[in-house]
Parts: structure tokens; C-alpha cells; sequence
């Protein structure tokens, strides 16, 4: 029954675009803010809806950077690692992050999918380095501690249990 769902609600989305190949990027961008990514099967039965190849559905899906294929959490941290972050240590950020929610070498989204943490190479905010955008809200000149409280009061809020319980 899920699954027939989620092909309705797909189905809205290319009805709504005219079911035109033209406006695939548009049809993908709004399956992407419904799903948090865009899932295999979604894409094809996209490519059958609209007439096209599977191939050219998935070749506009991972060319573009503003797309994924891969599930996120619910709160998507994006650390920049731009020239004028990196100098101010802003990989001690992700590292001090992705130990606080127990992420290990090659994961970027924790088990309880809540999280996903990621690093970009520039937020355009500079004169904040380090920064750091969790969901679509920009923090600057940041220590570690002050990310780990950012990340810390998301987790209560989240979850109710304190931090340190995260994920144990």
C-alpha cells in the first residue's frame, strides 16, 4: 500500500509538469523535496511516464550535484570546507560532528536517518569561516563546541534523551 502511494504522489508531480521531458529537472527537484532523494525505481517509473530513457532520467539525476540518490536525514548539515574555512579548521568540525552522532569513515547518514552531514566546497559565507548550514540556516564562526551545541539541542529537541545517549 505504501509502495501505491508513492507512485501517486509521483504521478501528481509529472501531471503537474504536463508531462513534458522538458521539465524533468523540475519534476526531479520536487520528487527530491518529497522522498529527502530520488529513488532508483521512482526514476525509472519517471522515465516511463515520460517517454524517455531510464539512462537519460538517471544521467540528469547524477550530473546535477543538487541531487541524490541516496536517502538523507532528517537535518542535513553541510560544513564548509572552502579555502577560508579550511584554514580555520573547519574539518575539525565535521570530525567533532561525525563523532557526536558515531558516523565512521564512508557514512554520512546516521542509522536513525536524522542526520546527514556532508561537506561542501563553499557556502559563499567567508567572512564567517568556519561555517556551516544545518537545514537552510547558516551558522558562522564557529568553534567545535558551538557546532556540537547546535547539534546537541537538535537532538533533545528531536529525540528528548541528551546527547551523549545519542545513538548508544
Amino acid at each position: 500500500m505504501e509502495t501505491l502511494r508513492k507512485f501517486e504522489r509521483v504521478c501528481e508531480i509529472v501531471d503537474q509538469n504536463g508531462r513534458n521531458e522538458a521539465r524533468l529537472i523540475p519534476i526531479l527537484q520536487a520528487i527530491q523535496v518529497e522522498y529527502r532523494y530520488l529513488p532508483e525505481e521512482i526514476l525509472t517509473f519517471v522515465a516511463t511516464s515520460l517517454g524517455i530513457s531510464p539512462a537519460r532520467v538517471f544521467g540528469v539525476a547524477t550530473f546535477y550535484s543538487l541531487f541524490t540518490l541516496k536517502p538523507k536525514g532528517k537535518h542535513v548539515i553541510r560544513i564548509c570546507n572552502g579555502t577560508a574555512c579550511h584554514v580555520k579548521q573547519s574539518m575539525d568540525l565535521y570530525d567533532i560532528i561525525c563523532t557526536r552522532l558515531n558516523l565512521v569513515a564512508g557514512q554520512d547518514t546516521d542509522p536513525d536517518m536524522l542526520f546527514t552531514v556532508e561537506t561542501v566546497n563553499c557556502l559563499g559565507a567567508c567572512g564567517l569561516a568556519p561555517a556551516m548550514v544545518i537545514n537552510e540556516e547558516v551558522y558562522g564562526q564557529l568553534t567545535p563546541e558551538r557546532a556540537l551545541a547546535l547539534i546537541d539541542d537538535i537532538i533533545r529537541k528531536e529525540t528528548g534523551n541528551e546527547p551523549d545517549h545519542y545513538g548508544a
